[in-house]
């Protein structure tokens, strides 16, 4: 049954945001009641029922989730559900989502609050998987729901490489994307190699939407200046929960708080709060599927309930990256997050687009890719703020172009088969029944 979900603009205040919240909770709670593992967790206690009761809700872990795999957090019956998931699997065992169509209205309004806004006229390049995960799928379900054309790119078949997705960007206007930081820098590196200019031979492009891996703000500046200027909108979710937080004018990430409770999680101490520096725990208020109640994404995230400029009197966040991501190098903890600041800090006419680093005991190895006119003093330039900034032992390496992303993975037109049984005299048979 279709219900009314809120939108931005509905309160006018802290305080009001919060009883929308307190509003939502018994509901919330009641569904998550019907999946098998909330009904275990409470069987024999007293189980939470009401908004107050929400204070004493334990925190649910992946771990809980990867335990249930692949149907004990189901809380409605499988007839309901239109969606399957199941997340990447980055660290170890994946986690299985599922969600009914009014979940996924839910799901599509939240990924279409995009301060460029979605429109019928845009044509919207998705450029991420289409597979288990849920973000290809949810950037089509937000396109759709806007009246957008939706060009489903994928970033994992054979059939659209990136050669192909140049010629798509070029050729149909494509006006949005979709992708992750790095694939907004390997688009433009197969832009280059098309004899193309990112900055000046694609007029129609007037956002790129990206998610999926920590974006600082040096490397967001660098990705809009490649594409000559325009918008790198960041957002931050998971194959779990959908969208939870969008980029707003000012450039902050703003979390939504009037679809679900946020809280910040301290593993040290077990203690919660709704700001600081901890674990990201996430409770939806619009899903009947798979109700979470406290669930931790494991995120290490900054969170600040200052007035932002843009007046959508939300909580703000910074994602730091998942927990444990710290490498140890001497007496120094050494960060992707950091490290990105600084290569990403170099000028932007040294090219410097791809780079890699291994953090031993001792020292820190770091590898980038830039032309050789530059290339020295890249690599002088960046030891002089490894040393300023992070004090420790370092070996670094300018590499040619092409070193660590070939150009055969910027230019080739790969060769998508499928299944044949009768070949002429003159063909290769070998390729019988094979599809790439």
């Amino acid at each position: 049954m279709s219900r009314s979900r809120p939108e931005l603009g509905d309160w006018s205040s802290p305080a009001e945001l919060a009883e929308l919240q307190r509003s939502q909770l018994p509901r919330v709670l009641a569904q998550a009641l019907r999946s098998p593992f909330y009904a275990a967790r409470y069987r024999g206690t007293t189980p939470p029922r009401t908004a107050d009761d929400f204070a004493g809700v334990e925190v649910t872990a992946k771990q809980d989730l990867r335990d249930q795999y692949p149907f004990g957090m189901l809380a409605v019956g499988r007839e309901h559900l239109a969606t399957y998931h199941e997340s990447s699997g980055t660290a170890g065992e994946p986690t299985a989502s599922y969600y009914t169509e009014e979940d996924w209205t839910d799901l599509a309004e939240r990924f279409a609050r995009k301060w460029t806004g979605i429109h019928p006229s845009d044509t919207f390049l998705v450029r991420t998987p289409y597979g288990l995960v849920i973000t290809g799928h949810l950037a089509q379900a937000a396109g759709r729901l806007r009246g957008a054309t939706v060009v489903p790119g994928d970033a994992r078949s054979l059939a659209t490489p990136l050669s192909r997705m140049v010629r798509v960007l070029k050729t149909l206007d494509v006006t949005l994307t979709w992708c992750n930081p790095t694939e907004i820098t390997m688009l433009a590196a197969a832009a280059k190699a098309a004899g193309l200019r990112p900055d000046q031979d694609f007029p129609h492009l007037r956002a790129m939407f990206t998610a999926a891996e920590p974006l600082t703000e040096v490397r967001r500046r660098r990705l809009s200046e490649i594409w000559g200027g325009i918008p790198v909108v960041e957002e931050y979710g998971s194959t779990e929960t959908g969208t939870i937080a969008g980029q707003c004018p000012e450039g902050r990430m703003h979390l939504w708080a009037d679809r679900a409770i946020f809280e910040v999680y301290d593993p040290r101490t077990g203690t919660l709060s709704e700001a600081g520096r901890g674990q990201m725990v996430v409770t939806p208020l619009y899903r009947d599927a798979m109700p979470l109640l406290r669930y931790n994404l494991a995120d290490d995230v900054e969170v600040s309930t200052d007035p932002c400029g843009c007046g959508w009197l939300l909580p703000t966040v910074t994602v730091l990256g998942r927990a444990g991501t710290g490498h140890r190098i001497g007496p120094a903890t050494v960060t992707q997050q950091r490290l990105e600041e600084l290569v990403f800090s170099l000028p932007a006419a040294y090219e410097v687009m791809f780079w890699r680093a291994k953090a031993h005991p001792d020292v820190l190895e770091l590898e980038f890719e830039a032309p050789e006119p530059v290339r020295q003093r890249a690599v002088k330039e960046l030891g002089a703020a490894l040393d300023r900034e992070l004090g420790v032992p370092h070996r670094i390496t300018g590499l040619a172009p092409g070193t660590l992303v070939p150009a055969e993975a910027l230019t080739a037109q790969r060769d998508i088969l499928k299944a044949r049984y009768l070949f002429a005299e003159d063909e290769d048979w070998d390729k019988a029944v094979m599809y790439f």
